[in-house]
């Protein structure tokens, strides 16, 4: 008995009317509808997340297009397979043929693999379609991503899931429209709500709906819809980019002091799976990065939520986590400790290695004395207020100032104070 494919396999669109989503790419009037329409491709890369429709516009290509289609993975595919399609496709040219090659998860290519492509496309040898989950600007090489454009798709709408999902309902072809099965209007928005964007998914959950309703009622109703989904997705990969993306909104909202918008995030690391510690660790360079002596109690409450992680551990943690994010989110903010810091290494990096002063230098040696090291050193202590007038950068570098305090928090009367401090200095020469 020959195997029937999956549901998603089988309504894989077969035109680009039966392509929904993404109408920002690919709708009418975009180019690169236009150039499938008039079979005048240029190389490009698809990148966007899992079940969004990348390999189904692929297919679209191949249906549509008089060039010879070739298709590799990634995953299995080796440098010889490349140089045999490009032997091909050089073959095909000589015979007046073009050649389009989709390369399915191109990100798990070599540098090695990746370059031996280079030339065939430069020259226009293949035409090639890539596909990928991860950031192609990380992924793939620098002189392939030149030579093509990079399309974005996004995680397919509740709404293009649904017209998917109709669409595999009524198709007689090669969906359930020849099956004598029923589905409620309510079945198929939890199962495109449960999606997460990827249509595989909302696909596979209804043909799991489809088989359990076929040995009862004949019909899908929600609950039976909702077991066959499952659990809701987390679109979250604790290694590609939406972990960063997402750790970037958590900082970002933290900053903004927006505590509702750093909760959410947060709650979606946690309970996609992410290492508690690795947020523990975002929270503590914010506490210095964002907020600094504007608040310097932020810092101690970042510590103890980081050591409270290792001490606690998760479910119990997230707690600690989302306290210590509701303070940082609130706290006065001010990023003078970053600026003063690059502003010192700056000086560094790019002015010569000033000299510490001699009355700045080690004494507790001896014949320090005789150097003349620490001799004329003012302690500070030793002077009303604890602070005397005298010099601590080198030579090049006096009157510079790294540390510019805010007016926010304490920062205020941190300036203040520094300000009453420099006034009392005398001009050096």
């Amino acid at each position: 008995m020959p195997e029937i494919a999956p549901l998603a396999r089988r309504m894989r669109p077969r035109s680009l009317d039966e392509y929904f989503g993404h109408e920002d790419v690919i709708g009418p009037g975009t180019p690169l509808r236009g150039a499938i329409e008039a079979d005048d491709l240029h190389s490009f890369i698809l990148y966007g997340p899992a079940g969004s429709g990348k390999t189904s516009l692929a297919a679209v290509v191949a249906a549509v297009t008089d060039a010879a289609f070739e298709r590799l993975s990634a995953v299995s595919a080796g440098v010889r397979d490349v140089r045999a399609v490009i032997d091909r496709a050089a073959a095909a040219k000589a015979a007046g043929m073009r050649t389009i090659l989709f390369l399915d998860e191109i990100h798990r290519f070599n540098k090695g693999q990746q370059d031996a492509l280079l030339p065939a496309v430069e020259d226009g040898v293949i035409t090639m379609i890539g596909a990928t989950t991860e950031n192609p600007y990380f992924e793939v090489n620098s002189p392939l991503i030149s030579r093509a454009r990079i399309y974005v798709l996004n995680p397919l709408t509740v709404s293009d899931i649904k017209k998917i999902l109709e669409r595999a309902l009524v198709d007689k072809a090669g969906g359930l429209g020849g099956q004598k099965i029923k589905c409620d209007p309510e079945a198929i928005d939890v199962i495109a709500d449960l999606a997460g964007g990827d249509a595989r998914r909302a696909l596979n959950a209804l043909e799991t709906s489809a088989r359990l309703a076929a040995s009862g009622s004949k019909r899908i109703t929600e609950k039976l819809a909702t077991e066959a989904a499952g659990a809701r997705v987390i679109g979250y990969d604790k290694t590609g980019d939406v972990h960063y993306d997402v750790a970037s909104a958590f900082i970002k909202s933290m900053r903004g002091s927006d505590p509702d918008a750093a909760l959410y995030w947060l709650a979606l690391m946690i309970e996609a799976g992410e290492d508690p510690k690795f947020i523990a660790r975002r929270m503590v360079i914010f506490a210095s990065e964002d907020i600094g002596n504007a608040d310097p109690q932020a810092l101690l409450v970042a510590t103890a939520a980081a050591q409270a992680v290792q001490f606690v551990g998760l479910p119990e943690c997230r707690l600690n986590l989302a306290q210590a994010a509701i303070y940082l989110s609130v706290a006065a903010k001010s990023n003078a400790v970053i600026e003063a810091i690059d502003g010192a290494a700056a000086d560094v990096k790019t002015q010569a290695a000033g000299r510490v002063p001699p009355h700045l230098r080690d004494s507790h040696y001896p014949g320090a004395k005789k150097l003349g090291h620490g001799s004329d050193y003012k302690y500070p202590h030793g002077f009303p207020g604890k602070w005397v007038d005298q010099q601590y950068l080198p030579d090049n570098l006096v009157g510079k100032r790294y540390y510019q305090p805010s007016n926010s928090g304490l920062e205020k009367k941190i300036a203040e104070h520094l300000e009453k401090l420099r006034s009392m200095k005398k001009p050096r020469a």
